[in-house]
Formats: structure tokens, C-alpha cells, sequence
């Protein structure tokens, strides 16, 4: 007998709609789940039980006011939570952090007013590495995330609790965020669909953009039209905000393009490494290339292209991180609580001259536009998500040497970076399973602001083989 997890996040907001299950019912059952397992899975920093069910019963009298479950929003009643590095009103946000282990947020970010308004139901704040640096989530403030189908793996980072908690059933869907790959490698490791949107998709307010304006709020999710469903209620700008991507074509909806049909496209693909030299592995080639015949046999025209980026721009890329996590105001006396990897990435920030930062920046947003003009002619680019299949949990990390930390971390993630570069939209898709189980994702990266094309393409593919049925031991 399937139990409420089992059904999409869809699902489950037309069951509390139409009555047939309560949102407090929906919200009990994932707040048992995340008791008994997130620990297992290194889901949650924080659970807010009360404040879930008074959203809840909140939305149950929504339900009850409404003439029609088609008056409510598609996800109504379902619960996602939060990552850790975005602000909640009322609830703990460590930052992934020692340091601000007991901080309180004052204020919502806007898209958790968003998601508030549209009914969704938050039942804490997901796991997340320390100020959202490294591409595993192995904080001092929470047990490792670890992916569900091997939990001696990494879930990866830094959205890892998030992809967790919806891989394990821990929840309907989850907000991430991604600045350098951080929702794709997620969801590459625990078997996801994860949306990196356009720069300028969903307003960071009242943060304001990082320096190279790489970081991007998006969705982990089981299913694409779940995923386009939660793009649709995040999406959204403010006031101040530098960038502000148009929304979809004329009145429509991320969740409406999930389902069209797509024209026959144009795709390019490479598999050659973009941010480090290093080996791909067989498992990732050959669900690059399945999906290549995949797209073929769907109708589509794949062609190999050279890559659009080069490991001389690594460079360039270090720098604005690096400065990145050296911004980071960190109270005085409290810089003994930082993790070593962070460390060593604000003393490489405080390195770096006024002149060489504008320099790398400069840098970087001639790269990619150069990159976008030289695929202009494709409607969609094909990579492997990950050089490498899941990794141990300690596996990359490595407090003695942070530098080799970090360069291990470029070789294993060395596809994603760029997009956040560019600003376009990308998603990893859970098509493949290695021989032994362990989930392995494909990128495919949209044209600038063309998330309503790439979901309808990526809605395609699922629909031609589908992965919600696939579900790691511990559902």
C-alpha cells in the first residue's frame, strides 16, 4: 500500500486540496520521517514542528474557504524546507557554521514569503557545508548529509541536506541553492532533478548578489513538473534587485512548459572537463552517452561540440570565490571556530588586490559571454553532471591540507561552474544508475533565461524514462 511520501509533491497538494488528506496529516507524516531518519541521511540542521503544523492548519483552513482546489496554488500543503544558508523568520540559520550557531533570523528571505504565501508548509532548515564553500555538507553544526542510496556516500553539497531530505522522503521538495554547482551535484549523487535557474530567476532579497553574481535559488525535486511547480512559486524579483530575468513566454508557467511538447532541437554536447584536468568516469560517460541516444531517438539533433570554457579560466574563478568566503563578516574572536577549508579560502581572499578581483570578474563575464555566442546555434548543451560517481563521506574532504581539498573538489565537480558563470539555467537528471546502484546525473544547460524551453525538453526526457519509481533503500 503506497504510503503520502510515495506520491509527487503534485500528488500530495491535490490530495490536501481535494480534501482526501489534511495538510496537518501530510505535515505529521514527514515530521515523523525526518525523526526517525534524518539523522541517517544528515537532512536537517533544524526541525520546527510547531511552526510546520501551525502552517498547516493555516492551509487546512484555506482548503476549507476555497470554492475550488483549482482556486489554490498546485502545491498547497506541501512541505519544503528551507537550506540553511537562507533566512527564515524566527528560526536558526548557522550558515552551516560554528560561528553562528546560535543566531535567529529576524526576517523571511523573499522567496520564503513566497512560499509561505503559496501555502507550502516548512518544516525546518536543511543541512548545509559552512557558508556554503565546499561541495560536500560535512558541518560541524549536523551529522554529514549522506545519500540514500549508500549512506557511506556524500549527498554532496552544498544543498546536500536538501537533497537528503527529499531523496530519503523527508519531504515533498526542497529550496536549494547554487553557486557553483550546488543544487546539480546534489542531485546527481542522491538520484533528484535539480534546477540551477537564470541569474536574476529568484531574488535573494534582502541578501544581495555575491560578488560575481554566481549564486542562484532553485529547486531539488523527484519528479521536473515538481521541480517547475516550486520555480514557479520561488520565482520573483524585488525592489533593488541588479538583475531581474523576464518570465516565461507571454502569461505562461514554468509547470505548464514541464509538460509541452518540445520542437525537435539542436543539442551540443562535450564531456571534456571545463574547471580541472582529470579523468571522467565510465559510469558518467556512459550516462552521457545513453542520454545522447536517448535525445537522438526522441528526435533531436546531438553533435559533438568543442568545449565553450578552459581550465585557464580556473583561475579567474578562484579568485571571486575565494573573496567570496573572505566577505563573509565573521564576529571577532570567533575566527577559531572556522572550519580549515574555510580558512585557507579567506586568507587566499584577503590576497587578492582590489585590482585583480575587478580583473577576475572582468574576466569571467567575457568568458561567458564569448561562450554563450560560440553555442548560440543550440538550443541546449549535454555534459556529465559529475566527473565521478558518489563520493565517500570524508572521501574528498581533508582538514590537513585544504588545498588539496579544494582541488579535489574541482575534480570531481569540474562541469558546473561555468553555468553559474554565465548565468544560465542547467539541471542534472537522475537518467542513470551505476552498475552498483549509486545514482548518476546528466547536465543539460538552457539557453540564457530559457528555463521554460529546457524544462519542456527535460519534461520530454523524463516522460520517455522515467525515475520516480526508483527509490533508495531507506524510503
Amino acid at each position: 500500500m503506497s504510503q503520502l511520501h510515495d506520491l509527487t509533491a503534485l500528488e500530495q497538494s491535490r490530495a490536501v486540496r481535494t480534501r482526501e488528506v489534511s495538510a496537518v496529516e501530510l505535515t505529521r507524516h514527514y515530521l515523523g520521517r525526518t525523526e526517525e531518519l534524518s539523522d541517517v541521511v544528515g537532512a536537517f540542521v533544524t526541525v520546527t514542528p510547531d511552526l510546520a503544523l501551525e502552517q498547516a492548519e493555516a492551509v487546512d483552513r484555506r482548503v476549507a474557504a476555497a470554492e475550488s482546489p483549482d482556486d489554490l496554488g498546485p502545491l498547497t500543503g506541501c512541505v519544503v524546507p528551507v537550506k540553511d544558508l537562507d533566512l527564515v523568520a524566527g528560526v536558526r540559520c548557522t550558515f552551516g557554521s560554528a560561528v553562528f550557531a546560535d543566531f535567529v533570523s529576524p526576517q523571511d528571505a523573499a522567496f520564503v514569503r513566497a512560499m509561505r504565501d503559496a501555502g507550502l508548509i516548512i518544516t525546518g532548515k536543511t543541512n548545509a557545508p559552512e557558508f556554503g564553500m565546499p561541495c560536500y555538507t560535512e558541518p560541524d553544526v549536523a551529522p554529514p548529509a549522506r545519500t540514500p542510496w549508500d549512506t557511506t556516500r556524500s549527498a554532496g553539497g552544498s544543498s546536500g541536506g536538501a537533497a537528503a531530505a527529499v531523496s530519503a522522503g523527508l519531504a515533498s521538495a526542497a529550496q536549494g541553492s547554487d553557486g557553483g554547482g550546488s543544487i546539480r551535484i546534489p542531485a546527481s549523487v542522491t538520484g533528484l532533478v535539480g534546477l540551477k535557474p537564470s541569474r536574476g530567476r529568484v531574488s535573494v532579497a534582502p541578501l544581495v548578489d555575491s560578488v560575481g553574481e554566481l549564486v542562484a535559488i532553485g529547486p531539488l525535486a523527484r519528479t521536473v513538473a515538481d521541480a517547475a511547480a516550486l520555480l514557479d512559486v520561488m520565482s520573483g524579483v524585488q525592489l533593488g534587485d541588479v538583475f531581474a530575468a523576464p518570465g516565461p513566454p507571454g502569461a505562461g508557467k514554468f509547470l505548464a512548459a514541464a509538460s509541452m511538447e518540445p520542437r525537435r532541437q539542436r543539442i551540443g554536447r562535450f564531456c571534456v572537463p571545463l574547471i580541472a584536468e582529470t579523468t571522467v568516469h565510465p559510469d558518467c560517460l556512459a550516462a552521457y552517452e545513453a542520454a545522447s541516444t536517448l535525445l537522438a531517438e526522441l528526435g533531436h539533433e546531438v553533435v559533438d561540440i568543442e568545449p565553450p570554457y578552459s581550465p585557464v579560466l580556473t583561475p579567474h574563478f578562484e579568485a571571486v570565490w575565494a573573496t567570496l568566503a573572505g566577505s563573509i563578516p565573521v564576529p571577532p574572536g570567533k575566527e577559531g571556530l572556522l572550519r580549515p577549508l574555510t580558512k585557507y579560502l579567506r586568507d587566499a581572499g584577503e590576497a587578492v588586490t582590489g585590482r585583480q578581483l575587478a580583473a577576475a570578474v572582468a574576466m569571467l563575464r567575457m568568458a561567458a559571454r564569448t561562450a554563450i555566442l560560440a553555442t548560440a546555434g543550440f538550443d541546449a548543451l549535454l555534459t556529465p553532471t559529475l566527473a565521478q560517481p558518489p563520493a565517500l563521506v570524508g572521501g574528498i574532504r581533508d582538514d590537513d591540507d585544504p588545498a588539496r581539498d579544494f582541488a579535489a573538489q574541482k575534480e570531481f565537480t569540474p562541469f558546473t561552474a561555468p553555468f553559474n558563470v554565465s548565468g544560465q539555467p542547467a539541471v542534472s537528471l537522475p537518467l542513470a544508475q551505476s552498475p552498483t546502484g549509486l545514482p548518476i546525473g546528466v547536465q543539460i544547460v538552457g539557453r540564457p533565461w530559457g528555463e521554460a524551453d529546457l524544462l519542456s525538453l527535460v519534461g520530454q526526457i523524463e516522460r520517455a524514462k522515467p525515475w520516480v519509481g526508483r527509490r533508495p533503500p531507506v524510503w
